[in-house]
């Protein structure tokens, strides 16, 4: 029976992922309306700011994976990251020029990508890798919810009071996150189990570099790629639409973007309930190319028509896919680095992979866009996708039962230590 101490935790995740929906995916669509409606920026410009900052996010992703991994205080951490992101919203309607809006866009995106890792890990320590299946499917489910909530107000707020109102919007959201993380009891983490050790394997290991579980590993190395193309095919999309949107509707652009997002995190909460529900009986490859599959669908689907209704009709097909990729991807982790300790900067280390796919998709995209349109950008990006479902169905292997299967010196290899 869950005593009161463990329904707190469990509230105070389930608030934590609500809160960080809308601060660990950064202002994305939102930033592209802001900058081409305000400040009447083109697309390429727009498209090089959001590059930027997911280059700085990418580069810290592996150090974030790392500290995250060595750290027992990792609600401050939460706390300070979240803390950064708020001063990033709110100064950001105060800045036109090209230097300073990247600037706070990069400081926010290194900043927030601690909250991916850390999330993880709390809820591993808290729940053993057992139950980390469902507790990653009750995250997603509450991270979709919050998104939706966000994206809601976000529409109303930009309809009443223009799109600096996103910003502000976004600060309470961050601090609303801080709040939820001090309710977290710090004894209820264990820290070893937090970063994936598992003291009945006989190989200990240390903190090593992601880089070089990445290169060690063969299978992580694969869906690091899948999940590359994945991002760089996926994240583009939404931020194009939102252009287009514009482009149509300058007034309606904010709150129909907001529709979008809407459509999307309400399909992808029974998305996320699903995979925590079945993703320890059908397995993780069968999930994962359902939803890779939807994404090139989605971007053939874009180019039919420019009515708005159709845009947010085919934009909830990424609930479908971005629902189910993003509750499996810590558990398929989770799959292949069991027992090494190695959980959190792995993590971190394909976040930089396909965090490096996601910051060259809206560059790509907008460098299309000028030379063919919006068309052509959406079916290139839909042909990437396609690659990485192939590669998904044809090289990947099932992961439900790698750490059982698989001799933990053949999956990873170790560097022994005299004692932990």
């Amino acid at each position: 029976m869950a005593t009161p101490s463990d329904r707190r935790n469990r509230f105070s995740l389930d608030g934590l992922n609500f809160f960080l929906a809308d601060v660990r995916d950064g202002l994305g669509p939102y930033l592209a309306i802001y900058l081409l409606a305000v400040h009447h920026w083109d697309p390429a410009s727009i498209g090089l700011v959001m590059t930027l900052a997911g280059i700085a996010a990418l580069v810290t992703q592996t150090p974030a994976g790392a500290l995250i991994d060595r750290t027992h205080s990792k609600r401050a951490v939460i706390v300070i990251a979240a803390l950064l992101v708020t001063a990033s919203c709110l100064v950001l309607p105060f800045l036109s020029s090209f230097s300073l809006v990247a600037l706070t866009q990069a400081i926010s995106a290194i900043a927030a990508s601690v909250f991916a890792p850390a999330i993880a890990a709390i809820s591993l320590g808290i729940t053993g890798p057992r139950a980390f299946t469902r507790r990653t499917g009750r995250n997603e489910t509450f991270n979709h919810a919050g998104n939706a909530c966000a994206a809601l107000l976000a529409g109303g707020f930009a309809y009443l009071f223009g799109p600096v109102a996103v910003f502000y919007l976004m600060a309470a959201m961050a601090l609303g996150s801080v709040i939820a993380v001090s309710f977290v009891s710090a004894r209820a983490i264990d820290h070893d189990i937090a970063r994936g050790f598992d003291p009945g394997h006989t190989a200990q290991t240390d903190h090593p570099l992601g880089l070089a579980v990445l290169l060690t590993n063969k299978p992580l190395l694969l869906f690091a790629i899948c999940c590359a193309l994945f991002h760089l095919a996926n994240a583009a999309m939404l931020p194009l639409v939102s252009q287009k949107l514009a482009l149509v509707n300058l007034l309606m652009a904010t709150p129909l973007t907001s529709a979008c997002i809407v459509a999307a995190q309400l399909v992808m909460v029974p998305a996320a309930l699903l995979v925590g529900a079945k993703a320890d009986q059908w397995g993780r490859k069968p999930l994962l190319l359902a939803g890779f599959l939807i994404l090139p669908l989605r971007g053939v689907l874009y180019t039919l028509s420019d009515d708005p209704y159709w845009l947010v009709a085919v934009q909830m097909l990424d609930g479908v896919g971005a629902g189910i990729f993003g509750a499996l991807f810590p558990l398929v982790v989770k799959d292949l680095t069991h027992g090494t300790g190695r959980f959190n900067v792995s993590l971190g280390a394909l976040s930089t992979v396909f965090g490096l796919g996601a910051a060259l998709s809206t560059g790509l995209a907008g460098l299309v866009v000028q030379q063919a349109g919006y068309s052509a950008a959406f079916l290139t990006l839909a042909a990437i996708a396609a690659v990485a479902f192939l590669l998904l169905w044809l090289a990947m292997p099932e992961t439900l039962h790698w750490a059982r299967n698989t001799p933990l010196r053949s999956a990873v290899k170790i560097i022994p230590i005299a004692s932990r």
